[in-house]
């Protein structure tokens, strides 16, 4: 067990499934136009390419991290790869785009199971250091996956077919499933059962809130969602057994970081789908074109969050945070009047400056019975911020192509960002100890 805790293969085998499941929640941004030249149908339906996988992922990912504290999270998540590497399968050979679509919806619904239980795995495998060391590869991981989707799922419908993109994921889950002896099992220690009242409340509410925002505009099944999350909310305090355990909410740093994720999120792939929206709808670039145009994006994302993780964040405390900020927001004012590979670099460093320090700090005071309803949460913010951010900064963009009045709102959302990070902080923990 002492050489489990130190081995880095256990972190692996669960951020190499992380990886494949956040890809495929972007894979078919740029995707989408060949798909639906090869199977047909109606346009309408190449939005749901992405979006039959965004809306179940969204609505159960709460409840997949319950379930891993009820049933193991082990178990759960090797269920979870394996229902995605089917799922994977039913996508590359669909005939048609129904098949395709409830594929994609399977594919959503696994993921859900899957992306909660790597943070508590992670929490049962490390310790003290390393545990801080391993949450901090969390965040990059979900960032770079989410920035390669796109230039992924480009590179193989351009070189190859549409279908390698799906088809690639067979073989990863296999490894990981045959890898998934060296995982512990992790459950929480006391008795507690699933709250069906709650889950169907929080997928209800959840789903009215994401619906409007990836098919179209409808403010009052949004406002409907937001009214039975309330509701949800209330419910949860009266339960002997919560979905969500009320704890996380005893101190402002847990609901501020849940706040923090969803506008980041939202300004990261809001700016992801305009910049490849701009390249194909204003310059006139192929599908691989595009995709390459944020490799500065992905490349200093990368290179920021090595770092950040490597030595920075050790040396720095929580100012590595508020620097990755600064650079996101410098990235997105260069991109107004400077080229936009230079524009799109520095916001990508700042990306991975960022997303290291605000996950360790989001995680660091969770504790063991709290683990599946925080990582069922933030994921859950995170897509929600996600969706949010395509929906209105795309919006914004193709209502008059104007990048100037995107990059405007982005800009503002960051600076909320900063706001939010604010609150999650205690008085102290600025420097490196407090952090």
């Amino acid at each position: 067990m002492q050489e489990t805790k130190t081995s880095p293969v256990p972190l692996t085998i669960l951020l190499a499934a992380e990886a494949m499941n956040v890809l495929d929640a972007t894979i078919t941004q740029v995707a989408g136009p060949a798909i639906h030249a090869d199977l047909g149908g109606p346009a309408s339906t190449i939005q749901w390419f992405g979006a039959a996988y965004t809306l179940p992922f969204a609505v159960l990912l709460i409840a997949g991290g319950r379930l891993g504290d009820l049933f193991g999270r082990r178990r759960i998540f090797l269920s979870g790869v394996a229902a995605f590497a089917f799922a994977s399968l039913c996508c590359a050979l669909a005939p048609d785009t129904a098949v395709l679509i409830g594929a994609r919806a399977v594919q959503g619904a696994a993921a859900a199971l899957v992306i909660p239980q790597t943070i508590g795995l992670i929490k049962t495998l490390y310790t003290g250091p390393a545990l801080a060391a391993a949450l901090g590869w969390n965040g990059p991981v979900v960032g770079l996956s989410a920035v390669s989707g796109p230039l992924l799922g480009a590179a193989l419908t351009e070189l190859s077919t549409w279908r390698a993109a799906f088809l690639v994921n067979v073989p990863i889950s296999i490894a990981v499933l045959a890898a998934g002896r060296l995982l512990p099992e992790d459950r929480v220690a006391h008795g507690v059962r699933l709250d069906l009242q709650g889950t169907a409340l929080a997928s209800l509410g959840t789903g009215l809130m994401v619906y409007p925002l990836i098919d179209r505009w409808n403010w009052a099944l949004f406002t409907g969602g937001v009214a039975v999350l309330v509701v949800f909310g209330f419910h949860q305090r009266a339960r002997r057994h919560p979905l969500v355990e009320p704890s996380l909410f005893g101190h402002r740093g847990f609901p501020a970081a849940l706040v923090t994720s969803t506008l980041f999120f939202a300004v990261m792939n809001g700016l992801m789908l305009v910049v490849v929206l701009h390249q194909q709808l204003d310059e006139g670039r192929s599908v691989l074109a595009s995709g390459l145009t944020l490799l500065p994006w992905s490349g200093g994302l990368a290179l920021s969050s090595w770092a950040a993780g490597r030595w920075l964040v050790s040396r720095h405390g929580s100012r590595v945070a508020f620097a990755g900020l600064a650079s996101l927001l410098a990235g997105i004012l260069l991109a107004m009047t400077g080229p936009l590979p230079l524009a799109l670099g520095v916001g990508g460093l700042g990306l991975g400056l960022f997303t290291v320090p605000f996950f360790t700090t989001a995680l660091s005071r969770v504790r063991p019975h709290e683990t599946g309803s925080a990582a069922g949460l933030l994921n859950a913010v995170q897509q929600l911020g996600a969706t949010l951010g395509v929906a209105v900064l795309g919006t914004v963009f193709l209502q008059g192509h104007s990048l100037t009045r995107t990059f405007w709102l982005a800009a503002a959302l960051v600076l909320a960002t900063m706001a939010s990070t604010v609150l999650m902080y205690r008085p102290g923990e600025g420097s490196p100890q407090g952090s």
